[in-house]
């Protein structure tokens, strides 16, 4: 067996952030190879990461994220356990990129259950009057509208979106695997996003009627 040295366990927890005997475990049950060690650590990790959702998490950090000059703007509440994970750079990394993308990706829901009822009901009628007018057979209908209901829900909820710095992982994904690594129950709470001068009705200038008005001055 490999001699688990102190530099190698140090070298795994700057990989995965998990403690030194978790490190000093996961290398010694993969003889020393640092690379399984690091996906040891991520099963464990994650498997707990799904013990410690129904955990109370009521500390965290509210951020904002400015875009374009002013343009867009975003409020979010990101939630953990302690005041101490809080704190962290890890966990203000997180909120902040959670703001970026709400900026960039235009969530209206965090999650499927907030989206009220009425709003996937209409959806349904929209998308049961286009599968006929398309043609479709009425027998496979309910099964399009289930189809475009979870691509509508995916479109909507911020947890179903995905990660615009990393589209292969959902903001579901990245707080499962935050949670794995920083061993806290890690929740978005709320958000709210502002688009400067988003439901003005703007002036739209007849562009041609304005040419017309100069050549005749």
């Amino acid at each position: 067996m490999a001699a688990i040295t102190a530099a190698m366990v140090k070298e795994l927890r700057e990989k995965t952030g998990a403690g030194m005997m978790d490190c000093k475990k996961a290398l010694t049950e993969k003889n020393g190879n640092l690379e399984e060690a690091v996906s040891y650590l991520r099963e464990k990790g994650l498997a707990a990461a799904a013990k410690k959702a129904g955990r109370i998490a009521a500390e965290g950090l509210v951020d904002s994220y400015i875009h374009m000059g002013g343009r867009i703007g975003v409020l979010v509440e990101v939630n953990c356990e302690t005041d101490f994970v809080a704190k962290t750079e890890d966990f203000q990394n997180l909120v902040r990129d959670i703001a970026m993308h709400i900026a960039a990706a235009r969530p209206e829901y965090v999650g499927r259950q907030e989206v009220p009822a009425d709003v996937v009901n209409r959806e349904k009628e929209i998308f049961r009057a286009t599968a006929l007018n398309e043609g479709k057979p009425e027998h496979i209908v309910d099964k399009i509208i289930e189809g475009r209901i979870e691509k509508f829900y995916k479109e909507i909820c911020l947890l179903e979106q995905p990660f615009v710095k990393d589209p292969d992982v959902t903001i579901q994904e990245l707080l499962t695997a935050k949670v794995a690594k920083i061993g806290e129950n890690i929740s978005v709470r709320r958000f709210v996003r502002f688009e400067r001068g988003e439901g003005i009705e703007k002036r739209q200038d007849d562009f041609a009627a304005e040419v017309m008005a100069q050549i005749k001055q």
